[in-house]
């Protein structure tokens, strides 16, 4: 289970990808917020794209891999919240709620979350060498990876991919950007977020990168 999140978010960001529901433009910064308790401001710039019409098929392929009955659990509860675009660059967020996984999560699960990120990652990406990081943000510890990647059988496209994880008290959840150019990495990091009720700060600061997780 230690997986689950990362490995969901790499595989439901490609419903992000390839979703051909036409985007609601966003010239504004758009807020979103959810009842699990969090919040993300999306840069000014970024459109908004629903892929709930393929979010369904995606999770019911990943059960379908999953190792075990917790992982097929977790799998149908995982909630794919906020998809926004620009251009070829991708935000989206992935939460599993613990009051429906029957399972409340802690910070000791961090270092799962990365094994299972960086594994998300290689099925879908050649990879370089990743960084990994881990910081703070008010209460609340973050695990976060950097890593440069091509999408397999698409030589030359290069994007820098970025994960951050917490464990919030009603979820766990990961940030994800596949960013194609450094505007679009500082504005994902530079997006605010609400943790628990906490006041809104960076999502990922400069110093991220700084700590080595445990």
């Amino acid at each position: 289970m230690k997986s689950l999140i990362p490995a969901a978010l790499l595989l439901l960001s490609g419903v992000a990808l390839t979703a051909q529901a036409p985007p609601s433009p966003a010239t504004a910064a758009h807020s979103y917020s959810t009842s699990l308790g969090f919040s993300y401001d999306l840069p000014n710039g970024w459109e908004v794209t629903d892929t709930q019409a393929g979010l369904s098929q995606a999770k019911e392929q990943a059960a379908q891999n999953a190792s075990s009955e917790e992982e097929k659990k977790g799998l149908a509860c995982v909630q794919m919240g906020l998809t926004a675009r620009n251009g070829a660059s991708v935000i989206v967020d992935v939460a599993l709620p613990f009051d429906c996984f029957g399972q409340q999560l802690s910070d000791k699960d961090m270092p799962g979350f990365g094994e299972g990120a960086s594994q998300g990652v290689k099925q879908s990406f050649d990879i370089g060498e990743p960084t990994i990081g881990s910081y703070a943000l008010g209460t609340h510890n973050l695990w976060i990876e950097r890593v440069k990647g091509t999408p397999k059988g698409q030589a030359g496209t290069s994007l820098t991919i970025e994960i951050t994880c917490t464990v919030l008290k009603k979820a766990a959840v990961c940030w994800m950007a596949m960013a194609a150019d450094d505007a679009a990495l500082k504005a994902f990091e530079n997006g605010l977020v609400s943790l628990d009720g906490e006041a809104q700060v960076a999502l990922v600061p400069a110093t991220a990168f700084d700590k080595k997780p445990l």
